[in-house]
């Protein structure tokens, strides 16, 4: 037994790139990954607090909420003072201490936040009506907001969000079509402050309760070895299949992206020790970087947590988080089939090999040896199916982790590692806190003046009326606002500025908000900001520019996919006949097929211009909504596919 546990491991040590080269990429492109490391008593303060707000958020979903607003400041009480302590405020502030005057801003972060637990009896009594205190004190709570969501997600989220605040106060003096009679401080104070619309509002609400207990559940599960156990049974399944070690990309990134909430540090975790060994087997460093991005970025398309972007839109629409899951496995899955099947026909068009066999680990013994962690997964799923809420499905699921974990040696978890997983679950939660808090700005505004209704009506007017125009327009949109926003950021005010125009179009609610959802998260691979393939790129050492667009070659589906929501439901199960979900997915895997082959140059044989030219037309027709164009494509990708079995054949009688 002994042999089977050192195989894996040996293999992953000698793959992986140098933690210290992978921790300054992450930094890079996630300002998240930038805390401070700290010894001494301030670190021991701060460990205190992260566990004080895990134990926190445990208690409240095991045994009842507080009021909705009480429980809303409490969360973002904790987060913003941990962020002002953790994360430094320029590139050349200390990374070792803290500064006496981050010490002054947490506590004043801290106690905007906490005025709003203590005092909310009283808020309540009177209306939200601001006391003069009130306005100064809410304008800094404001600006402390901003510059703590700037530390942690960068600049262009707290951009975008004082860009909106001064929308509130100036709209008088904006162009015609978005101009309003503009608010005073007191009336934005008031909203963004007092009220449960703004910093308060609804995206803190769903970070504040299903966000972070499913982020907390993946410090738990890593933490008793799961990471570990998805990467060596990736190994195990795919790792000797041709181009083996970029299948075991996807499988890993897709297992792991189904509990992480980034696609940059998805990327950074499974690609250290499998962008090596897609280059040891023979991959060019561009294609192992976008294989990599690729397949960590659909990690938040992937149920059951889709970046946190599952539990919003559940509230958003008002339906259930059952349904939204269930809406995303058929497009997950074809997204991932897709990813699958570019990898494997590069492989055989340059002959690629997978790992030998007897440096891999053995699937039978991977699952004897670890196959009890998938136990506390199976026990979620098991629980949303019988109508638990996502809240208690996450706790079951996180005193599931512990229990199992205590039944092997080598992953349970003591006091040490229980402490850590509540510390890691926090800290990964930060960066949704603040991130929510900001995108509150942005609700807030569009609540005030009208701000989402008056760009849809432009939108649709720009689009002359039209349906697709609008889509397009909103392709563009949602790419350009996702550019550098933490998925959970990029959702809500795609689906808060782009989502009710399709709505007004007619389309139905769900597929507008998958429609924004898709595309948003898709510029973490589109150039020119595309931090998944950079970070891939750079762990690759490949060129960015170019890792960019092998990236948007191989997911090219994706930038189809959504398309499909607006034109065909059945696609996300909605009315959907067993028929016609049957057509719709066999004409998406063959479009993917003829695609690949044209792209790649390989299918069943090296392919000829000519012939790759040819399978373009019928490969992008599959994902045409009308089934006799996807009859009539699956036709001819059929008589195609036939020739060149034919031609493989014959060449092979006349060798």
């Amino acid at each position: 037994m002994a042999q089977v546990e050192e195989r894996p491991s040996a293999l992953l040590d000698q793959t992986t790139v140098e933690e210290e080269k992978i921790q300054k990429l992450v930094e890079k492109y996630d300002t998240e990954s930038r805390y401070r490391v700290l010894d001494g008593i301030p670190a021991k303060i701060v460990v205190a607090l992260l566990v004080a707000m895990s134990c926190y958020h445990l208690y409240t979903a095991g045994f009842g909420l507080l009021p909705i607003s009480i429980h809303r400041a409490i969360h973002l009480t904790f987060a913003i003072t941990a962020v002002f302590l953790l994360y430094p405020a320029t590139a050349k502030s200390s990374r070792t201490s803290i500064p006496w005057y981050d010490w002054i801003l947490a506590l004043m972060a801290g106690g905007g936040s906490a005025y709003i637990v203590f005092f909310f009896n009283d808020i309540a009594r009177r209306g939200a009506q601001v006391q003069s205190y009130e306005l100064w004190l809410g304008l800094g709570f404001m600006a402390l907001v901003l510059e703590a969501g700037r530390r942690i997600v960068g600049k262009v989220l707290p951009a975008l969000a004082f860009f909106f605040l001064l929308y509130c106060y100036f709209g008088r003096y904006m162009p015609s079509i978005f101009m309003h009679r503009g608010y005073s401080l007191s009336r934005i104070v008031q909203h963004m402050y007092l009220t449960p619309e703004g910093v308060f509002g609804v995206a803190l609400g769903v970070s504040s309760t299903f966000v972070f207990m499913f982020i907390l559940f993946g410090a738990f599960l890593s933490g008793s070895g799961g990471a570990r156990f998805f990467n060596e049974l990736s190994l195990a399944l795919a790792g000797h299949l041709p181009g083996g070690p970029a299948k075991v990309a996807i499988v890993a990134s897709g297992l792991l992206g189904t509990i992480n909430g980034s696609s940059v540090a998805n990327v950074a975790t499974t690609g250290a020790f499998t962008i090596p060994l897609m280059k040891r087997v023979g991959y060019k460093g561009e294609f192992a970087g976008a294989v990599e991005a690729c397949a960590s970025t659909g990690g938040q398309l992937m149920p059951p947590i889709m970046g946190a972007g599952a539990f919003i839109m559940s509230e958003f629409l008002g339906i259930s988080y059952l349904r939204i899951a269930a809406a995303a496995v058929v497009p997950a899955l074809i997204y991932y089939a897709a990813l699958f099947i570019n990898v494997h026909v590069r492989a055989k068009y340059r002959n690629l090999e997978g790992i030998e066999r007897e440096l891999l680990p053995r699937a039978k013994e991977v699952f004897a040896r670890d196959g009890h962690l998938l136990v506390p997964l199976f026990a979620i799923i098991a629980m949303l199916l019988m109508k638990y809420t996502p809240l208690a499905a996450a706790f079951w699921g996180i005193v599931t982790v512990v229990v199992v974990s205590a039944l092997r040696s080598h992953t349970r978890m003591g006091p040490a590692q229980i402490i850590k997983a509540l510390e890691e679950g926090a800290r990964g939660a930060l960066g949704v806190a603040l991130a929510c808090a900001l995108v509150g700005f942005v609700v807030g505004t569009s609540s005030l003046t009208a701000l989402g209704l008056t760009l849809s009506n432009n939108i649709i007017d720009i689009a002359g009326g039209k349906l697709l125009p609008t889509l397009l327009m909103a392709m563009v949109a949602c790419l350009v606002l996702g550019m550098g926003l933490p998925t959970t950021a990029n959702y809500i005010v795609t689906s808060t500025i782009i989502a009710p125009a399709l709505i007004k179009m007619g389309v139905l609610p769900l597929a507008a908000h998958m429609f924004v959802f898709y595309f948003g998260i898709m510029a973490d691979l589109t150039p020119p900001v595309c931090l998944a393939a950079f970070t891939g790129a750079g762990i690759a050492g490949a060129n960015p520019g170019k890792t960019g667009l092998e990236a948007t070659k191989i997911a090219l589906v994706a930038y189809a996919l959504p398309y499909t929501f607006i034109y065909t439901p059945a696609v996300l199960l909605e009315q959907a006949q067993p028929l016609t979900l049957a057509l719709i997915i066999v004409a998406a895997l063959a479009g993917i097929a003829a695609l690949a082959g044209a792209l790649q140059g390989w299918l069943l044989k090296n392919l000829t211009p000519a012939v790759r030219a040819l399978l373009v037309v019928p490969g992008l027709a599959a994902f045409f909504p009308s089934s006799a164009v996807k009859l009539a494509s699956l036709a001819a990708i059929a008589v195609v596919m036939v020739l060149l079995c034919a031609r493989s054949k014959a060449s092979l009688e006349v060798s």
